[in-house]
């Protein structure tokens, strides 16, 4: 039978755009959007055979509904025939490809460091060839995979390569958003459809051609299907004039199709049921991609009917069109789908996840063995960022084991795991079930009810009290032993205790931890001691947690997540910052979204932390809308809270008192102590910038008294500079230096490295004679964390230039002062920047940016970081240098920032004068440019 692809009728604009895209020599991706049957396939189609006639490589790949949850399916699809290519990257690169497509045990890369394998990968394969990417049904690719598409779509020109995407507009993809060129692919004008289904139908009933135009509305594919469909029914109204069943076009469809297949003998249907179920293409496939898709054979007989095409490259049967291939599923009964389910279930016997989704639907009575290989899917897609599959297939375990203490087991999986993706209602269902043993009294009931009461209403009274018992319950039956379910239990008991934030409830849990002894997991340990109290129990931890995040490749969501908490509380999160970005955008796709929010609520942290101010509000605008999108009410309220954080650096007094009251009016009757400390410690910060000291006294004194630091309290440590310059300028001289004396005899400096900034300047703010000031004032400066707690460093160089103002003298003070202003000035903090500039030009001094020296310390940047100063110097924004770098503008701020404090410069041109003065230096960016 003749292809679709043979004639194009009215397509004469859509051909020159793509004939014009396929000419140009530069790479580039479009997007081909238009209703289903619009010729969206025959476009892609006459595309591929061009291209494949001009000697350019042709690879195809077609999204599938059936795999849309299963994470980087589809570009697996796509780039399996260049893989052979892989061998010739580098080796970080190789490893990338190994654990996307299941070879390899590392955490799944994040979109970025994967998009740039993937490019670095079209670049070597096109370096033979030309090459283009096509691929068909872009709205049932999985997120994963689109996502990917989309960050390489965007960066093609330099290598040649081409992505050509068909979508339909009735299905939402995340192409929508991947700001690829759209072509619109409309319906035909009256005057081509009237051509197309003469040429094709030129001896047809005048009857059914009114029909057939009527009904298709210039949709190729109903004009080229219906007719033979029209001209066997009954189309005669009552009165003896036609009429159309009013049947929307894909159903029409079906039907067309559902005769043909319906007729066929019952193996030729098996062999399409089986092709179908595997996602075979619909449309050419311009390579055999043997060992992804099951190959269909002895199906003549349905290509004889117009079901499949013959590929001239590959000589392989696809399906003729994607509504052909979903008939052939909804035509099938439940046991020739499950039959055929059993056959692609051995065809992918090594593929765990792909055998997983076919045993799934294969098996219908208990089965231990498949249920088991499962949980395996199961755990396996977790690590890679599909919790969504993850807790399919573990609910399917559960439904499948046939013994009771494995279904309770597997049913107590998939709620833990429906918690952290966030589908808290999906949890406690999960939970409620009556094959649980102990009701709502057991372990995964009391995990899924705490977490929709800690997560949704904030109650942290209720949620210990139970998670508690609960553990009481396993310790006094002497059945308290490793388990994951313990684990689970113990976790939360820290967490809720974290957010508590009291005395009562942390000394409850340290009882019950302690009573269990070894059986307390070590990460759990560091939890404990790192949420409760950092000045009391932080000793080590800073090393605990680089030992267990040396593990991230086989760590779970969940459990960077809490490391990553850890991590903040000893002020070590910049280090784990890249781990955290490269897991949250992959959970937030098809994963643990409630994991993904904390890592935000981290990512946000630190960006505030290393004074990148800009993007944690970003950052904190998009958690917040995340958080309020799936009910997370205690999320919501601590997304205020820290916006509150940044409003306050700001000098946003109004909003930040405003986002305070939120959250105060939310948290304090439900005795969230954790949100209630930060609410304090924003008042006091504002109160600060503000300049009105007594009010930021009194909030920072609330926190934790003078001279101590409140047990219990995460915030008490952290706010140890706000109490001592409040104590300094209300009077209370004394009270300050006992402050700082306790930080000192408590150890805070060999806690964290904020911590050891922050006690030098308050050591150096309050001492009693200039020697002492100035020996901590060095201390803190030359201290390595300095540079990455840039607020916190210009504080303390702002009441040390006020000292020697008042001390040593005008000269003495200026650089000082000019420094602590001009971050100031970077940071946007508006309150500091007035203090600074009026104490500057009160020792006659201006506020100016400092020209770098000859010896600034170009030789402290990284490779990466080197690279982009040059980039930046050149002259090119933020957004060119992420063109020219694989990142994101984002991200090149983020390194810019580090940057700037490295070099002691505050300006681009300050930037450009700094590198031109450096030792070897031939210009910006001379090494880098490509």
């Amino acid at each position: 039978m003749e292809s679709l692809t043979t004639r194009l009728v009215g397509r004469e604009s859509e051909r020159s755009v793509l004939a014009s895209f396929l000419a140009s020599p530069q790479g580039q991706a479009l997007v081909l959007k238009g209703e289903t049957g619009v010729g969206k396939s025959a476009l892609l189609d006459q595309l591929s055979g061009q291209a494949a006639e001009a000697g350019c490589r042709v690879l195809r790949a077609a999204g599938v509904e059936a795999e849309s949850n299963l994470p980087f399916a589809g570009l697996h699809q796509l780039l399996f025939p260049l893989l052979p290519h892989a061998e010739r990257l580098d080796r970080a690169h190789r490893a990338v490809f190994d654990v996307v497509f299941g070879h390899g045990r590392d955490q799944a890369p994040s979109v970025m460091a994967l998009g740039i394998a993937v490019l670095d990968l079209m670049t070597v394969a096109a370096s033979h060839e030309q090459l283009l990417l096509v691929l068909d049904d872009g709205q049932w690719l999985d997120a994963a995979s689109t996502e990917v598409c989309g960050f390489v779509g965007r960066r093609l020109g330099g290598n040649g390569v081409k992505l050509v995407v068909a979508l339909r507009p009735e299905q939402s993809s995340g192409f929508d958003t991947a700001a690829l060129p759209v072509l619109p692919v409309p319906p035909l004008s009256k005057d081509a459809a009237a051509r197309l289904l003469d040429a094709r139908h030129p001896h047809v009933d005048p009857h059914v051609r009114s029909v057939t135009l009527d009904q298709a509305q210039g949709n190729p594919l109903a004009l080229v299907e219906l007719p033979p469909y029209l001209a066997v029914q009954d189309l005669q109204g009552p009165g003896g004039h036609l009429e159309a069943r009013l049947v929307p076009l894909p159903d029409r469809f079906r039907q067309v199709y559902g005769a043909r297949i319906t007729a066929l003998a019952p193996e030729s249907r098996a062999e399409l049921l089986r092709g179908a179920l595997d996602g075979v293409h619909a449309g050419a496939v311009a390579a055999p991609l043997r060992t992804v898709r099951y190959r269909m054979r002895g199906v003549d007989e349905a290509a004889a009917v117009g079901l499949l095409d013959l590929d001239a490259v590959s000589g392989e049967y696809v399906f003729r069109h994607p509504l052909v291939r979903s008939t052939v599923v909804r035509s099938a009964t439940p046991n020739e789908r499950r039959a055929a389910h059993a056959v692609l279930a051995q065809v992918h016997r090594d593929d765990v996840e792909r055998r997983a989704t076919h045993l799934a639907a294969a098996t219908v009575d208990p089965d231990e063995e498949v249920a088991a290989a499962l949980e395996v899917a199961a755990a396996s897609a977790t690590r890679r960022g599909g919790a969504a599959a993850a807790l399919t297939w573990l609910t399917r375990a559960a439904e499948l084991s046939p013994d009771p203490a494995d279904r309770s087991r597997r049913l107590g999986d998939a709620a833990f795991v429906a918690g952290f993706a966030g589908l808290l209602d999906q949890a406690q269902r999960l939970a409620d079930t009556e094959d649980l043993p102990g009701g709502s009294g057991s372990p995964a009931a009391v995990v899924a009810f705490a977490y929709g009461a800690l997560y949704q209403d904030g109650d942290v009274r209720s949620s210990h009290r139970q998670v508690a018992a609960a553990v009481e319950r396993i310790r006094d039956r002497g059945s308290a032993e490793p388990s994951p379910e313990l684990t689970r239990l113990l976790n939360l008991l820290v967490a809720v205790s974290q957010f508590a934030g009291d005395r009562a409830s942390w000394q409850r849990t340290h009882h019950l931890l302690d009573s269990l002894g070894d059986v307390v997991p070590s990460e759990t340990r560091i939890y404990q001691d790192a949420w409760c109290d950092v000045v009391r129990r932080g000793a080590g931890v800073g090393e605990r947690v680089a030992e267990a995040f040396a593990a991230f490749p086989n760590l779970d969501p969940w459990d960077v997540t809490r490391l990553g908490v850890a991590a903040y509380h000893v002020d070590t999160l910049h280090h784990y910052r890249a781990h955290l970005v490269r897991s949250v955008e992959r959970e937030l796709r098809t994963g643990a979204v409630g994991a993904a929010m904390t890592m935000l609520h981290l990512i946000m942290l630190d960006q505030i932390g290393s004074g990148e101010w800009d993007a944690a509000e970003q950052t904190g605008q998009r958690v917040l809308e995340l958080t309020q999108a799936h009910g997370h009410v205690l999320f919501v309220h601590q997304s205020h809270a820290y916006l509150g954080l940044v409003a306050a650096l700001r000098g946003d007094v109004d909003r930040a008192r405003d986002l305070r009251a939120v959250v105060e009016r939310w948290a304090r009757p439900r005795g969230i102590g954790f949100l209630i400390q930060i609410a304090e410690a924003v008042a006091a910060t504002a109160a600060l910038g503000a300049g009105d000291y007594e009010t930021a006294y009194l909030h920072a004194s609330r926190i934790t008294a003078p001279e101590s630091f409140e047990p219990c309290s995460h915030q008490a440590a952290r706010t140890l500079l706000d109490l001592v310059e409040a104590a300094l300028h209300t009077g209370r001289t004394e009270i300050a230096r006992r402050h700082a004396l306790a930080a000192q005899a408590a150890g805070l400096p060999e806690l964290s490295p904020r911590l050891a900034l922050v006690t030098f300047g308050a050591l150096s703010m309050t001492a009693g004679d200039d020697e002492e000031a100035v020996e901590m004032f060095r201390r803190a400066e030359a201290h390595p964390a300095a540079v990455d707690f840039p607020f916190e460093l210009a504080r303390i160089r702002l009441a040390h230039g006020v000292r020697l103002r008042h001390g040593p003298g005008p000269k003495s003070a200026r650089p000082v002062l000019s420094e602590a202003a001009e971050t100031f000035q970077r940071l946007g903090a508006a309150g500091w920047v007035g203090r600074a500039l009026a104490e500057l030009r009160a020792c006659g001094g201006a506020a100016a940016a400092t020209a770098a020296s000859p010896t600034a310390n170009v030789g402290a940047l990284t490779w990466q970081e080197r690279r982009i100063a040059d980039l930046a110097a050149s002259g090119l924004t933020n957004k060119e240098i992420g063109e020219r770098t694989h990142l994101s503008p984002r991200t090149v701020s983020s390194h810019l920032y580090r940057v700037f404090p490295k070099l002691g410069v505050t300006s681009r041109a300050a930037l450009r004068d700094a590198l031109a003065a450096a030792p070897g230096a031939t210009g910006p960016d001379s090494s880098n440019r490509r």
